[in-house]
C-alpha cells in the first residue's frame, strides 16, 4: 500500500470513530432527558433548544420524537408521530430508551458500550414498535392532560403498519395507556368509583370509525419479548390481551352501575372480545368471562 491510500485510510477510520462518537453521545444525551422529563418534570428554559442542537442528520427523525415526549404542548396524537418511522429511526429510540433504563440502575452499564451493543444488535422489529408506541402513548398519558380522547378516531391503515401484528401492537399500546386512567378508580378506591370511572371510558377513542371495544383484530401471531423487567420473556397477547379483558370487565361493571340500558351493556358484551373464547387462553378472567355468558344463556 502507497503513502497516500494508508492516508486516507486513516483520515476514514478517524472521521468514522467520531461520527460514531457523537451519534452515541447525542444518544445518551437524549436518553438523559427522556429519563428526567419524561413524567411530570418540564425541561428548564433552553433545555430543549440545547438538545436540539448539533444532532447528527440521521438522528434527527429520533431526536424530534423524543423531544415530543418531553414536552406539555407536543404533536403525538397528529398524524405525523402516529404513522410508524423508518426502522433505523426506530431503533435509534428504542437505544436512547434502553438509555434511559440503564442509567436508573444502581450499577449501570456504560453508555457508549451500551449504544454500541445494541447498534450491532439484531432488534426484532415487533420490540421496536412495541418500544415506540409505548413510549409515545406513555408520553401523552404523562404530558397532555386533562386526558379526552374523545374525538379521536385513529385510521390504523394510515401509520405506515405493515400488518396485523403492527396494528395490534398500536392498539394494545393504546388501551393499555387508557385503561391506566380508570385502574385506580377501580382497584384502589373502596368502593370501586364506577362513576369516576365510566366518565373516563366515555372519553376513550375510536378505531377506525369504532368504539374501542369493537376493535377484535387480535390473532395475530403471537410473540415473546422481554415486558417486565427481571420476569423474562413473556407472551406479547398473554400480557396486554389480558390487561384489554381487565379494562372491558372494568367497562362492563361501570355500565352495570351507571347506565343500565340493556342495548349498551348487550352491545359490549356481543361486540367485543369478551364473547371471544379463542383469546381466554390469555387471559386470567376466564372463568368470569365463562360466567357472564353462562348467565346470559340462561336469562
Amino acid at each position: 500500500m502507497n503513502k497516500t491510500f494508508l492516508a486516507i485510510l486513516a483520515t476514514f477510520i478517524a472521521s468514522f470513530s467520531f461520527g460514531q462518537s457523537t451519534e452515541n453521545q447525542k444518544l445518551i444525551e437524549l436518553g438523559k432527558a427522556y429519563k428526567n422529563f419524561m413524567f411530570r418534570n418540564e425541561p428548564p428554559k433552553g433545555f430543549v433548544t440545547d438538545l436540539q442542537n448539533n444532532v447528527p442528520e440521521n438522528l434527527k427523525p429520533a431526536s424530534d420524537f423524543i423531544v415530543q415526549t418531553i414536552s406539555t404542548d407536543n404533536d403525538l396524537l397528529k398524524e405525523k408521530y402516529l404513522t410508524l418511522p423508518d426502522n433505523a429511526t426506530l431503533k435509534f429510540i428504542y437505544i436512547a430508551e434502553a438509555i434511559n433504563s440503564n442509567v436508573r440502575k444502581e450499577m449501570p452499564t456504560d453508555n457508549y458500550t451500551l449504544a454500541d451493543s445494541l447498534k450491532q444488535a439484531g432488534i426484532p422489529q415487533n420490540e421496536l414498535v412495541d418500544n415506540y408506541y409505548s413510549m409515545l402513548f406513555a408520553a401523552a398519558g404523562n404530558k397532555i392532560k386533562p386526558f379526552n380522547f374523545s374525538k379521536i378516531d385513529f385510521k390504523l391503515n394510515s401509520y405506515n403498519l405493515a400488518n396485523d401484528t403492527e396494528k395490534g401492537i398500536f392498539f394494545l399500546q393504546c388501551m393499555r395507556y387508557c385503561g391506566s386512567e380508570i385502574w385506580g378508580y377501580m382497584n384502589i378506591v373502596k368502593p370501586a368509583n364506577t362513576k369516576k370511572a365510566y366518565d373516563y371510558i366515555l372519553k376513550f377513542p375510536k378505531f377506525n370509525g369504532l368504539n374501542y371495544y369493537q376493535f377484535t383484530d387480535l390473532n395475530f401471531p403471537d410473540f415473546e419479548m422481554l415486558i417486565v423487567e427481571d420476569q423474562g420473556k413473556q407472551s406479547y397477547k398473554s400480557y396486554y390481551i389480558d390487561k384489554f379483558y381487565d379494562l372491558l370487565l372494568s367497562h362492563l361493571i361501570c355500565l352495570n352501575k351507571e347506565n343500565p340500558k340493556d342495548k349498551d351493556i348487550k352491545d359490549l358484551l356481543l361486540g367485543s372480545i369478551l364473547k371471544d373464547r379463542i383469546f381466554y387462553k390469555y387471559t386470567k378472567n376466564k372463568e368470569t368471562l365463562e360466567s357472564i355468558f353462562k348467565e346470559q344463556k340462561q336469562d
